[in-house]
């Protein structure tokens, strides 16, 4: 599927710059419409920041983006057809004065968060969570209940300052709710646009966090697999772009009727002049091994406290077993905000403390796999933040990415769509996807 950047270059009706998720969403629209398409990726491998690392029989993922049972995307995107989710132990364990607490565990239903009703009945049912409980899976029920559409038309602000509005008990917004909108959104600060954050937290209560079987470079690799033979090119990095040619660095100019630039944000920006660079979020991944898993559990553990670096974490062998050797555990933990920047010997050295305590273990003998540090991981999305940013910026080219949208795994398959949709409705070409409603759906 994927061919050699030395073989001559052909021209396409459509040339996508960028082999990561919004591209290869894109791509495999086009393709089924008939369109002939050519992908350009800079780097060996297609993916963009879902990409996963090998070491000693361990897949470390390079991002800290969580998956969900309801993104729409996931399912109705061609190729993920034979994507496996293993999903997180129901609700969360927060870790907060000295203890680790399930919270958001709904009791009463077959199946977690398969319904805001059954949420909320089993948050009324909780022995542990009581009256707070209550009110929280309240809360969450009405979100999740809410069409996509009423969450967006909602007054935009900063999330942080929208806390103290939602009806909660202030114990359960500091000790809760910004704890785990603060690792969803990878944003300490919580500067991201209120209605964003609605969407991500309506999600969490409509399905359920999950990990990809075997590793988060799963998604693009089925993606590509199920394209034309030929249609990605890796090692192709290109250079310019306009309607009709994306110039590349050693591999000629490769002609075309339209351009679609999927890349991250920067990249973008330089190709694109005049396109606004947004701020991002910095994000390191921390991957540990030990001796013995330090909990037998695939719960997510939120850090509520500001004692470490680390915003979660999670025995990632205990959720997708695929990602270690047998008997092995990986521990990965996220670190945010500034903290993502310190060295990495200083950083191990702040976040072994600190999963110390949340693990009730000592992790002297822990080993430290890979810490992978991305100052751009996240594109902001501070209020107000348009969910819909345009992707057609004039006939003949088009953008999209999770800057385009929300900055989720959805958000990107979704603005590829976006973007193959004016593509095709540019060249005249019917699609064969059905497409009311699509423009209100949840990115």
């Amino acid at each position: 599927m994927l061919s050699s950047a030395r073989e001559t270059a052909h021209d396409a009706d459509v040339v996508i710059v960028g082999a990561g998720l919004a591209g290869l969403s894109a791509a495999h629209r086009l393709t089924t419409a008939g369109v002939t398409v050519t992908v350009l990726e800079a780097a060996p491998y297609v993916g963009g920041r879902m990409t996963t690392d090998r070491v000693d029989g361990f897949r470390l993922d390079r991002t800290a983006q969580l998956l969900n049972t309801a993104f729409p995307e996931l399912l109705r995107t061609p190729g993920l057809n034979g994507l496996t989710l293993r999903p997180f132990s129901p609700g969360v364990l927060v870790h907060s004065d000295g203890r680790n607490q399930r919270t958001g565990e709904p009791r009463g239903g077959k199946r977690a968060f398969t319904t805001a009703r059954a949420f909320a009945t089993a948050a009324r049912a909780s022995r542990n969570g009581g009256l707070d409980q209550a009110r929280l899976g309240a809360a969450l029920a009405r979100l999740a209940a809410l069409p996509a559409h009423r969450v967006l038309a909602r007054p935009d602000r900063a999330t942080a300052d929208t806390l103290a509005g939602r009806g909660l008990p202030a114990r359960t917004v500091e000790g809760f709710l910004r704890p785990l909108l603060a690792s969803l959104l990878c944003d300490p600060d919580l500067t991201t646009s209120s209605r964003c954050a609605d969407m991500v937290l309506r999600g969490y209560a409509r399905g359920r966090l999950c990990l990809p079987e075997g590793g988060a470079d799963t998604v693009p690799e089925l993606l590509a697999a199920l394209l034309p033979p030929g249609t990605v090119r890796t090692g192709v990095h290109a250079k310019t772009a306009c309607t009709t040619s994306v110039g590349t660095a050693g591999h000629g100019e490769i002609r075309c009727r339209s351009v679609v630039v999927a890349t991250g944000a920067r990249a973008a920006a330089e190709l694109i002049p005049g396109l606004r660079l947004p701020g991002f979020h910095p994000v390191t991944v921390l991957h540990h091994t030990a001796d013995e898993p330090p909990l037998r559990d695939a719960s997510l553990i939120i850090a509520a406290g500001r004692h470490g670096p680390v915003a979660h974490t999670m025995v990632a062998s205990e959720v997708d077993p695929s990602r270690a050797p047998d008997g092995r555990p990986l521990i990965t933990s996220t670190v945010l905000g500034a903290a993502a920047g310190l060295p990495t010997s200083q950083l191990d050295r702040a976040a072994r403390a600190q999963l110390a305590r949340v693990y009730g273990t000592s992790t002297t003998g822990w080993r430290l796999l890979s810490a992978h540090h991305d100052p751009d991981a996240v594109p902001a999305m501070p209020a107000p933040h348009d969910v819909r940013r345009p992707v057609r910026l004039l006939s003949g080219l088009y953008v999209c990415g999770d800057h385009r949208d929300t900055s989720t795994v959805q958000g990107a398959l979704f603005s590829g769509r976006r973007a193959a949709l004016a593509v095709l409705r540019d060249l005249g070409v019917r699609s064969p996807h059905p497409t009311e409603s699509e423009e209100l759906q949840a990115a």
